[in-house]
């Protein structure tokens, strides 16, 4: 079995243990709740096992998540089958994981973003639509790329790391694949906002941003900055540029609502994403 799957699986019995243990509930509690034998929570929570999509809905019903978090760890599911078990594939990882590996060493990630939600937030399917629309990729490429994704966003709820996002409305608003998929996206975004290692802010389109965004980038603690484009991503770690964008990111952050104004502007774009999902007849 290849190492990224390995390390895949030890993020979602990860997960599934601190979610345990937020409920309350020892292994053999959990078990019995779920319907399953207690060494197979046993061994999901260590890594060494791949529950089945029906083993995972049980515990995550025993778990009583609520419809966010049973997706997150669903996708994290989702990403460790899209690793073959060899954990080898053709060709080279499509843009997006130069960001990926750069936020993995950082204890301080700020992240402005103008058309493309921060790697660190996004969905298994919203993040496939994004790896899909890259050019000269394959679904191979693309599954690994997906995985890797899901599995270092477990970063986010690390003590001692701070994260903190600032997007314009647009960004909310600029959705591929279908309604639904936003509307999950969207959920996860609520939930997110929520943690205490995390600050979501958002450019409301009734104000005026400070600066003309021309591309989304990404500081790694004061060290470095990925700057992202169409032709690819470039890291930087020239002390004048870094110390540029760290003005420019607190200028877009002053000009953000956080908060219960962002929690608001969430819902009613979600709102908004059911009305198109299920439009009126005439």
């Amino acid at each position: 079995m290849g190492s990224e799957r390995r390390e895949l699986m030890k993020a979602l019995g990860a997960r599934l243990r601190r979610l345990r243990a937020e409920a309350g509930l020892t292994g053999a509690a959990l078990a019995e709740r779920a319907g399953v034998g207690q060494p197979t929570v046993s061994k999901v929570e260590n890594g060494r096992m791949i529950p089945s999509a029906d083993v995972l809905d049980r515990l995550s019903d025993a778990l009583g998540l609520d419809g966010s978090t049973a997706r997150e760890v669903r996708d994290l599911l989702l990403a460790v089958m899209a690793v073959p078990e060899t954990g080898k594939g053709s060709g080279e990882a499509p843009d997006g994981v130069t960001l990926d590996e750069a936020v993995r060493s950082a204890r301080l990630v700020r992240s402005f973003q103008c058309v493309v939600l921060p790697a660190m937030l996004q969905s298994a399917e919203y993040a496939r639509h994004i790896f899909d629309s890259a050019p000269h990729t394959t679904p191979e490429m693309v599954g690994r790329a997906v995985a890797a994704r899901v599995e270092r966003q477990s970063l986010l709820y690390e003590p001692g790391r701070e994260s903190v996002f600032v997007l314009t409305e647009g960004v909310l608003r600029t959705w591929p694949g279908s309604p639904a998929l936003m509307l999950a996206q969207l959920d996860r975004l609520m939930a997110v906002e929520s943690l205490s290692t995390v600050r979501l802010g958002v450019i409301p389109w009734r104000r005026p941003v400070p600066v003309m965004p021309r591309h989304g980038f990404t500081l790694c603690d004061s060290r470095a900055v990925v700057v992202e484009t169409f032709r690819g991503e470039q890291v930087v770690d020239d002390s004048a540029e870094v110390a540029a964008y760290e003005e420019t990111f607190s200028r877009f952050a002053e000009a953000a609502v956080f908060g219960p104004e962002v929690r608001e502007l969430l819902l009613q774009v979600m709102a908004e994403f059911r009305d198109l999902e299920t439009p009126t007849t005439r």
